[in-house]
């Protein structure tokens, strides 16, 4: 049977969570042990497939086609370990399945209560991925303590504490200790009021990790530890790191948590094994060089909308020991007409994925940048279907050219709806999702970045490439180095008398990792790095 290790949040949102949560995944992988994590999230949509970037950020897709938080992102970076379906639960999720069964009559006419049939579907959900071989779950409660729609989860977890016994399950809890500029002092009273608050639902905290601006005096530790009665070597301190959030694991770990939850669980204490994670840091810390690359998208005032998208250019600068500094372009502003200069100047453009109408012209022309200025290019979805249009438009002369999505009377619609999607209604959950097999061409740059020709990636679209245009595009010189099996889907296109112009229809973000950059922007950075040297002689 799993261990389990709960993670709750106090006094404001936004202190990092999934981060931390992540990370101490990160220690436990390190001790040696087999985890599982999981993020449970109180709001009552169903998932956060059909919710805004400005009110949640990007929406996470696992292999099995789940449409989760961006947490679950964090905890593949960080942890290496694939998420899945039951990663991530909702209210709303939980709700419908209950009501469901209520529909059915599987509770056989008894009334509905959110004790026990709401915190019994909740500890359900959690000990679904209590699996053969797992030694803990760690499960992070989305919200704050104090909001009315997590007093379920926080009786869910409590109810479990009581079942599964003290040795086998912690709570840890994330809080902000500010400082008050006006008066130099670190205050400690909303840390108490959110201990307080989950004391009275009956769950103890084992270990507090404490947000700050400032270092916590010890002083300030011992207070924390008093009033809320936990012991004072778990009072952790967590401030923002200085170079990358790949720090916060070594943080953690150099004030004893990882320590401090295995003899917690009774578990063996093997040392751990932090040295690639190490190195990893030292040569964010120590960089080469700097390569400047810039992101055309429609939500560039959102670092959280492509939350993936950014990591993954980091890590493809990681793998060739460089920095990257990412420039924020709106698609509007170049289709205005506005920061050309700036497209042009970085080394490399990359045009994300996205939704909607707004910002589409721009996107097409950064494309067009990218091609006639031999600038290295990385279209990712939306952003590959933008580099089809451009080129058809552009190169084939086939004016008006569009996707059938924004354009339905176009005269040429080279994206167009798949044809399984022609008769979905619904919104959620009816993309084409997760992990899709496709085939690379040989000689391609595609082909050489992965070193193989068969490739696994995540999906998230409704639209694709009209096949009725590939035979003429390829005449013009667009290659399509990636389709489906079966020959039907463009997976990839690339365009070979180019330094690096290469787009996909998946979303390669999402598989990258820290340690395991993403061949699609280990190259594509590379590309870029090579372009600051052409620039620099």
């Amino acid at each position: 049977m799993a261990k389990y290790l709960f993670v709750t949040g106090g006094v404001v949102s936004s202190l990092g969570k999934g981060i931390t949560a992540a990370s101490i995944g990160q220690l436990m992988i390190s001790r040696g042990l087999n985890i599982r994590m999981q993020k449970m999230d109180p709001y009552l949509n169903v998932d956060p497939g059909t919710m805004s970037p400005y009110q949640h950020g990007e929406v996470y897709v696992t292999d099995d086609g789940a449409e989760t938080d961006l947490d679950l992102g964090h905890y593949e970076r960080f942890t290496g370990q694939p998420t899945s379906q039951k990663s991530n639960y909702t209210a709303g999720r939980i709700y419908w399945d209950v009501l469901r069964k209520e529909r059915r009559g599987d509770y056989l006419g008894g009334t509905i209560q959110m004790i026990p049939h709401i915190t019994d579907a909740l500890k359900e959900a959690i000990r679904s991925i209590d699996e053969a071989g797992v030694d803990i779950i760690i499960c992070e409660i989305g919200g704050t303590v104090g909001d009315i729609e997590g007093l379920t989860f926080l009786e869910a977890i409590r109810q479990i504490g009581l079942e599964e016994g003290p040795d086998n399950v912690m709570y840890i809890h994330l809080t902000y200790v500010p400082y008050i500029k006006a008066a130099g002092e670190v205050k400690t009273k909303p840390t108490q009021q959110s201990v307080a608050k989950l004391r009275e639902i009956g769950i103890l905290p084992h270990a507090l990790i404490c947000r700050s601006e400032v270092a916590l005096t010890d002083d300030v530790r011992r207070k924390l530890s008093l009033f809320c009665n936990v012991p004072l070597h778990a009072v952790i301190e967590e401030r923002d790191v200085e170079h990358s959030i790949y720090e916060v694991p070594l943080v953690l770990s150099e004030q004893g948590l990882d320590d401090l939850i295995m003899v917690h669980f009774r578990l063996a204490r093997p040392p751990a094994k932090l040295n690639k994670w190490r190195k990893m840091v030292s040569d964010i810390v120590h960089p080469k060089g700097t390569v400047r690359i810039g992101v055309v998208g429609k939500y560039s005032e959102l670092q959280d909308a492509y939350k993936s998208i950014f990591e993954a250019i980091e890590h493809g600068g990681m793998a060739h020991k460089y920095s990257v500094e990412i420039i924020k372009i709106a698609a509007e502003d170049v289709e205005d007409g506005k920061r050309i200069d700036e497209v042009l100047s970085v080394d490399g453009i990359l045009v994300p994925g996205g939704f909607g109408e707004r910002g589409i012209e721009g996107k097409i022309k950064a494309a067009q940048i990218a091609r006639e200025n031999r600038i290295p290019y990385l279209g990712i979805c939306l952003g590959m279907q933008c580099a089809v249009i451009e080129f058809a438009r552009n190169v084939c002369g086939l004016k008006g050219a569009d996707s059938s999505e924004r354009d339905k009377d176009t005269p040429h619609p080279v994206i167009c709806l798949m044809e399984e999607q022609e008769t979905v209604i619904d919104l959620g959950g009816t993309m084409r999702l997760g992990a899709w097999p496709c085939k690379l061409k040989k000689g391609t740059r595609a082909a050489e970045a992965y070193k193989t020709g068969d490739i696994s990636e995540r999906h998230r679209h409704r639209y694709e490439v009209n096949n009725s245009y590939r035979e003429q595009m390829e005449a013009k010189g667009l290659v399509f180095s990636g389709l489906s099996p079966d020959g039907h889907l463009v997976e990839m296109i690339e365009i070979i008398d180019h330094p690096w112009y290469v787009a996909s229809q998946f979303h390669p973000e999402l598989k990258s990792q820290p340690i395991n950059p993403h061949p699609l922007f280990k190259d594509f950075i590379g590309a870029a790095i090579a372009r600051t040297a052409v620039k620099q002689s």
